[in-house]
C-alpha cells in the first residue's frame, strides 16, 4: 500500500475524529440555561475600559444600565484621555441614567504597554465593591446578565452549582467568563470570522473543558472576587501582557481558584471591517495562543476537517481519497449548522458554505502564527515576546 495514502488517509481520519469530539463535547454543556432568580446577590463593581466609539457603541454600552439586577452595581467607564470621542457617548448615557452608580473616569496614567490593562488599574482604584466584573467596550448583554453571572460563581459563596458536564457539585469558584458571539457580521469578512467564532470557538473551548479543568478566561466578560484578583498580583502584573484575559485566567487557576463559563451568551458588535482588519484581527489571536501554548497549538492543525481530506485527495486522487472528501464535506456542514443554530439561536442559511473556506483560511492563518511575532492593536505596531508580553515596534 502507498505510504502517502495511509499517512493522509490516517491524518483525514484524526481529523474527522477530532471534528466529532468538538461537537459532542458542546452537548454538555448548558447553553442559553437561565436562572429566573438568584438568592445571592452580592454588590458588583463593573469596569469597563473604552477606548474610540462607533455607531454600535451607545447600544452596547446602555445595556450594562438595562441589568434587572437585585444587588447594587456601580460602573466605572474609563477612557485614555478626555478628548476620547466615547467620552462624549458615556457623559450622555450617565445624563440618561442618572439614577445609575455610574462615573466616567479619564486614565491618563500609562502603566504599560496594555492599554486596555491601565486603563483598569486605575479604574478598580475606585471600585466599592467585592465583586469586580471586567468587560470589553463591544460587548451588549442581555438585562438578565448579571444575575446569571453570578449565579455561576454562587458556588464559591455556600451553594452548588452545575458544571459543564450538568453534574452539580460544591466548588470554590474564583473566576467567571462567558462565551461571545459576533453580532453584526456586516462583511464577507466579518461572515468567515463569525464562523469561526459563532461555531468553532466556543465548541473548542468546551472540547478543551473536557480534557480537565479549564485554565484560561473569555476576555469579553469576567466575573471574579477582588480577593482572588490580589492573590494573582492584581491587574498590574498583567500590564504588559497582549492576553491579559488568557494570563487572568491561568494565574488564578494556578493560585487553586476554579474557573467555570456562565451559560448566557453575550454580543459583540463593532463597526464592519475589511479583509485587512479581520486577517490582522485573527493573526494577533492565533500568534497570542502560539505563545500562551504552543504545544497545543502547534497539534492544533491536526484538527483542521477540511485540509487533510483535502490534501489526501490532491496527493492521492482515487475513489476512497475523493469518497472521503465529499462526506467530510457534507458533515463539516451540517455541524457547522447545528454549531451556529444552537449558539446564535438563529437559523443558519447558507452560512455552513463558508467552513471550508474558513478551515483554508485558518491554515494559512496557523501557519502565519509561526512566521512572525509583530502584531496590530488598535492601529499599534507591537512586538510579541515568547513570554506573551509585548513592547512597541
Amino acid at each position: 500500500m502507498n505510504f502517502t495514502n495511509v499517512i493522509f488517509a490516517g491524518l483525514a481520519l484524526l481529523s474527522q475524529a477530532l471534528l466529532l469530539w468538538q461537537w459532542l463535547a458542546t452537548w454538555r454543556f448548558p447553553l442559553h440555561r437561565r436562572v429566573a432568580e438568584s438568592p445571592f446577590a452580592p454588590d458588583i463593581t463593573v469596569l469597563k475600559p473604552v477606548k474610540g466609539c462607533d455607531e454600535t457603541t451607545a447600544a452596547s454600552l446602555q445595556s450594562w444600565f438595562d441589568q434587572t439586577y437585585t444587588g447594587r452595581a456601580q460602573i466605572l467607564f474609563g477612557v485614555p484621555t478626555a478628548s476620547d470621542p466615547a467620552a462624549n457617548i458615556i457623559s450622555d448615557l450617565l445624563q440618561k441614567n442618572s439614577g445609575c452608580d455610574a462615573r466616567l473616569v479619564i486614565c491618563e496614567e500609562v502603566l504599560g504597554t496594555n492599554g486596555k490593562v491601565s486603563t483598569l488599574i486605575q479604574l478598580e482604584r475606585l471600585a466599592k465593591h467585592e465583586f469586580i466584573l471586567v468587560s470589553d467596550a463591544d460587548v451588549r448583554v442581555p438585562p438578565d446578565f448579571l444575575p446569571n453571572i453570578v449565579a455561576a460563581l454562587a458556588a464559591s459563596n455556600g451553594e452548588t452549582m452545575v458544571t459543564p458536564t450538568r453534574d452539580r457539585m460544591r466548588v470554590d469558584i474564583g473566576l467567571v467568563s462567558c462565551f461571545y458571539r459576533l453580532a453584526n457580521p456586516a462583511t464577507a469578512a466579518m461572515r468567515w470570522e463569525a464562523v469561526a467564532v459563532n461555531a468553532d470557538f466556543w465548541s473548542q473551548v468546551l472540547q478543551a473543558a473536557s480534557l480537565g479543568p479549564l485554565k484560561f478566561a473569555l476576555g469579553a466578560a469576567v466575573l471574579m472576587r477582588r480577593k482572588a484578583l490580589a492573590d494573582m498580583g492584581g491587574f498590574t502584573c498583567l500590564a504588559n501582557y497582549l492576553a491579559d484575559d488568557y494570563q487572568l485566567g491561568h494565574r488564578l487557576a494556578e493560585k487553586g481558584h476554579c474557573l467555570a463559563l456562565c451559560p448566557v451568551v453575550v454580543e459583540c458588535w463593532s463597526a464592519p471591517m475589511s479583509w485587512r482588519d479581520v486577517w490582522q484581527h485573527q493573526l494577533r489571536w492565533a500568534r497570542t495562543i502560539r505563545v500562551c501554548q504552543p504545544l497545543p497549538y502547534f497539534f492544533s492543525i491536526l484538527s483542521n476537517p477540511t485540509l487533510w481530506p483535502l490534501l489526501w485527495f490532491a496527493l492521492v486522487p482515487n475513489e476512497f481519497s475523493v469518497g472521503f472528501l465529499a462526506a467530510s464535506l457534507f458533515i463539516r456542514a451540517l455541524i457547522i449548522e447545528n454549531l451556529l443554530h444552537r449558539f446564535t439561536q438563529k437559523p443558519a442559511g447558507a452560512w455552513p458554505i463558508l467552513g471550508p473556506v474558513k478551515d483554508l483560511l485558518q491554515a494559512a492563518l496557523w501557519l502565519a502564527a509561526f512566521l512572525g511575532n509583530l502584531v496590530e492593536w488598535r492601529g499599534v505596531r507591537m512586538k510579541l515576546r515568547r513570554d506573551g508580553t509585548v513592547t512597541a515596534r
